[in-house]
């Protein structure tokens, strides 16, 4: 099975030009894909583009990840409704370095394999450029006919907040990037999400014009959720790839907890599991789906690719400490067991206030388990709150030192998988 025929079997094929197949069995292709340096960690949205090029590798083609530190001054309208707030140079330059720790982790960056991995950073070449060469030179190849018949400017043209032209110039750096690679690595393939479609092709359109030449771009498409919900997105907010931003035990249950459509949707995209082992997988969670094979294959495919196994078994711990036996009382956690509690998040507050004695309301909105009172209330008369795995039901309800677990933990549920331990200090 060749790489287009593997892609196209696990979902990871929305468009392909013509002649990209036959390109890739040709002869070892370089290839790149592009990652927008707007923060210092990607989250679980960059990986697929991750796992493409991990597949392109394996497949014996030489992966590049071009990191776009010129780009990403500038801002890609694609999919996007308003202008983004553009990003100084220092912080561009910190986003870069902790994006190229994380790339350096999945792929084989050694210099004595042919098909090792580079990584680029459009800065490089774009800082050495002129307004007036880039117009002169690559400007007059793509006409603004072109350029406003792609859906990403036609959208922003029709809609209330319009364009400004340093976004709509932003396809024109985007196909440069290709030119430039195709001159000076013989990259002749671009690939990514099905939203940058417009921007790739432009890409092939400069290198066709500019120097005759050939090149190919494909999209996959973009992961949504059965429920309509955005992939990647939590009740905190992104699912990152940094541990610092989320935990590894925070990783493993999102994936954990995807909806029985997703997990059998997700296999292929997320995991190196062959054909044959996902077709079983989800034939053993049809016969009997409270098991949750997929979602705890996924859970564990997925947390090793990233954090390694070490992490997931870890996560394992905590979740079958948290969650195997939840009717069993908070008491019977050691204090081994609380405090090696990978992924929940842990507390200071005063043991003055807890000696005291404080409402229930106020100790969730100062510990910040809540952002605000009426947040906490709101959740306490929903019901989704429990202290010590047992369920708050009264708002006046006083948190105070005798709840204490051996004498220094509270722990704190917010929802069906927060988990926060409070230490008294």
């Amino acid at each position: 099975m060749n790489l287009i025929e593997e892609l196209r079997w696990r979902g990871m094929i929305a468009d392909i030009m013509p002649g990209t197949e036959e390109q890739l069995l040709k002869e070892m292709t370089t290839g790149y894909v592009g990652f927008d340096p707007t923060a210092d960690s990607l989250h679980i949205g960059s990986l697929v583009p991750i796992i493409l090029l991990v597949h392109m590798q394996k497949a014996g083609h030489k992966p590049v990840a071009l990191v776009g530190g010129a780009t990403g001054m500038v801002g890609d309208p694609s999919g996007k409704s308003a202008e983004r707030n553009l990003l100084d140079e220092e912080t561009l330059n910190k986003n870069i370095a902790g994006i190229k720790r994380q790339l350096e982790q999945f792929l084989d960056f050694d210099a004595s394999k042919p098909n090792a991995a580079l990584m680029t950073n459009n800065y490089d070449w774009f800082k050495t450029i002129s307004f007036i060469d880039f117009l002169r030179d690559t400007g007059k190849h793509i006409t603004v006919n072109y350029m406003m018949a792609k859906d990403s400017v036609k959208k922003r043209i029709e809609g209330d907040t319009g364009i400004s032209y340093t976004e709509f110039a932003y396809q024109l750096m985007q196909g440069y990037d290709f030119y430039w690679l195709y001159n000076n690595l013989n990259c002749k393939l671009q690939f990514g999400g099905s939203d940058q479609w417009g921007n790739m092709t432009t890409g092939t359109e400069l290198i066709r014009r500019k120097c005759a030449g050939e090149a190919f771009v494909f999209t996959c498409p973009l992961i949504t959720k059965a429920d309509g919900g955005k992939f990647g997105k939590t009740e905190s907010g992104n699912v990152w790839l940094d541990t610092n931003r989320t935990t590894p035990y925070q990783f493993y249950q999102f994936w954990l907890n995807a909806s029985d459509a997703d997990a059998e949707k997700w296999v292929p995209i997320f995991t190196f599991l062959n054909k044959e082992s996902i077709d079983g997988l989800i034939a053993e969670h049809s016969l009997n789906p409270a098991s949750r094979t997929l979602q705890k294959t996924l859970a564990k495919e997925v947390t090793i690719f990233v954090h390694g196994e070490d992490e997931y078994n870890k996560a394992v711990e905590t979740t079958e400490k948290l969650f195997a036996n939840t009717n069993a009382p908070a008491e019977s956690l050691s204090v081994e067991d609380l405090e090696n509690m990978d992924g929940v998040l842990k507390i200071d507050f005063e043991r003055d206030k807890l000696d005291a004695g404080i409402d229930v309301v106020s100790f969730l909105a100062e510990t910040n388990i809540f952002s605000s009172k009426g947040e906490a209330r709101k959740m306490v008369q929903g019901g989704g709150v429990s202290i010590n795995r047992n369920k708050v039901d009264n708002l006046l309800m006083p948190v105070n030192s005798s709840l204490l677990l051996h004498g220094k933990y509270l722990l704190a549920q917010k929802g069906k998988k927060n988990y926060y331990l409070i230490q008294a200090i």
